[in-house]
């Protein structure tokens, strides 16, 4: 009984989920997240909200609501690897649903946790090719990154929150280009560099990008930056390559 959990709320199930097998690789007596947040698989962030609290449900998930068509390994888990393409069946009981918390000032080490829990969160969906639920768990990653702070981070703490909105934004503007959204993509790598101005990832594809839009002159300044950085670089060499041919003026004959 009681309402179904509206967006922005905080919800905890206890899940057990199977393999076809009956095989066990999901238990968790009580798992608290906020569906939407893209925290666990599709099949809990979609069957969840249906749920009434006391309610158990039994969901037949897919394998791209489950674990995709890699599948998991379980490295530091006392439960089985999910295999790739699996089925799951998920038993989920709805225990409690109450507001969102509002966000918490958080210290620098709380902040990189869920940082980079969010940010593998969004591999694992970039990895299955669900490259907007990749985007809205990067974009939740930085919002861990960039929230209030319960005290001042120290200079080591500081380096490895500068680091972090790094890849979470390199990989924001992957993303974007995945989704073929070319301008999202070239705001992305611009706000990497003006956080690490020396950042090869982002120099090449802003030159790409700008290379796309005819800024020739300012993607070659780009393109010979991220060479300097990495003068081994095949993918550098064939894009300045590239560039500069198509700049070149054609022979006469």
């Amino acid at each position: 009984g009681g309402p179904r959990p509206r967006p922005g709320q905080e919800v905890s199930v206890k899940v057990l989920g199977a393999l076809e097998d009956g095989g066990l690789v999901e238990r968790d007596p009580r798992l608290t997240f906020v569906p939407g947040h893209g925290d666990v698989v599709q099949a809990l962030e979609l069957g969840v909200p249906t749920m009434q609290p006391g309610e158990v449900s039994f969901f037949l998930a897919a394998f791209p609501y489950g674990y995709g068509r890699p599948g998991s390994r379980r490295c530091a888990r006392r439960e089985p690897d999910v295999p790739p393409e699996a089925p799951l069946l998920f038993e989920v009981t709805l225990l409690e649903v109450r507001d969102g918390p509002d966000p918490q000032p958080l210290p620098p080490a709380a902040r990189l946790r869920l940082g980079s829990q969010r940010r593998e969160r969004g591999n694992f969906h970039f990895a299955r090719g669900d490259f907007a639920a990749a985007l809205h768990s990067y974009r939740l990653a930085l919002r861990a990154l960039d929230g209030p702070a319960a005290a001042p981070p120290g200079p080591q703490e500081e380096e490895e929150l500068r680091e972090q909105r790094v890849k979470c934004l390199n990989n924001c503007a992957a993303a974007e280009l995945k989704l073929e959204r070319a301008g999202e993509a070239l705001a992305a790598c611009e706000a990497v560099l003006r956080i690490s101005p020396d950042n090869g990832r982002a120099l090449l594809r802003r030159g790409q990008l700008l290379a796309q839009q005819g800024r020739d002159a300012e993607a070659e300044l780009d393109l010979r930056r991220a060479l300097e950085l990495d003068p081994a670089s095949k993918v550098i060499h064939a894009e300045l390559s590239r560039l500069v041919k198509h700049r070149s003026p054609p022979a006469c004959a």
